[in-house]
């Protein structure tokens, strides 16, 4: 029987998950084993849940009761189902709820990188990633066109951040993916190389290669690494990394947004 809670309190403390925690508070980096995070939508909120994470509890519109909602409010067991018209749960939150279903859940503990890299051919090296929006969409390339997992350098924001979770799809939850936190481009690339990757960094320098090169194209495990935005590659990253691939441009264009640009290097070097 769902545990549907009319919200008649916006004071309440329950609440704070969805309108007064801040994404850092969720994080909870004091208390890992309580860190929080929100997925939203239904379809997010699906793929959250097949990839094993836990409910603490939804916020939706009561319309999605019998909904849209109406499966995940049975997947989710007895966890507290708060609800409200919309325009009230956009005043609580302070955002328009994308299709009106929000998700408090637990944050899964991280694997370790050479437990995701084990078995991988194509993996994405993000350094520095700071937009949500950005890495979101990174993920979602990332699925859909053939890479095995994602590693993030310690700068990298949130990858459960609301906003990054929501442009991905839900894809966070369908990649493997962790932080390489045992420092940055060293050791980090030369625990890639000793794991049979060679790496690929996207930059345009004067020993650019086109990103057709057949030796990226015969390699049997490759690292892309792409780019902070803006800035992209620390010269320091381009300099140890094995390859410096470029994308060739047309109409004076120089370079590309680097969600765009991961869409393309994951679809020409993920496809061989």
């Amino acid at each position: 029987m769902p545990n549907i809670i009319e919200i008649t309190d916006y004071q309440a403390p329950e609440l704070d998950v969805y309108a007064r925690l801040t994404e850092n508070q969720l994080v909870n980096r004091a208390d890992p084993p309580n860190a929080l995070f929100i997925a939203e939508s239904p379809n997010v909120i699906d793929r959250a849940l097949d990839a094993g994470c836990v409910p603490v509890s939804l916020l939706l519109e009561r319309k999605h009761i019998e909904g849209q909602a109406a499966g995940i409010i049975r997947r989710c067991g007895d966890v507290p189902v708060y609800t409200a018209p919309l325009p009230v749960l956009t005043q609580l939150t302070g955002f328009p709820l994308t299709r009106g279903v929000l998700c408090a859940m637990r944050r899964p503990a991280l694997p370790a990188a050479e437990t995701i890299c084990a078995g991988a051919r194509r993996i994405a090296v993000l350094e520095n990633i700071m937009n949500p929006t950005n890495l979101g969409a990174i993920f979602r390339s990332a699925a859909a066109l053939n890479m095995d997992a994602v590693l993030l350098t310690p700068a990298c924001c949130d990858a459960l951040y609301r906003r990054c979770v929501r442009v991905s799809m839900g894809t966070v939850f369908q990649v493997p993916w962790t932080y390489l936190d045992d420092g940055w481009p060293e050791p980090g690339l030369e625990r890639l190389r000793s794991w049979g990757f060679q790496t690929a960094a996207m930059a345009l320098t004067e020993r650019s290669i086109s990103i057709r090169d057949p030796r990226l194209l015969k390699a049997d495990r490759l690292a892309i690494v792409l780019g902070t935005e803006g800035d992209g590659l620390a010269p320091e990253t381009i300099a140890r990394c094995d390859h410096t691939v470029k994308i060739p441009m047309s109409h004076g264009v120089d370079s590309l947004n680097v969600a765009a640009a991961s869409a393309v290097a994951f679809w020409v070097l993920g496809n061989e």
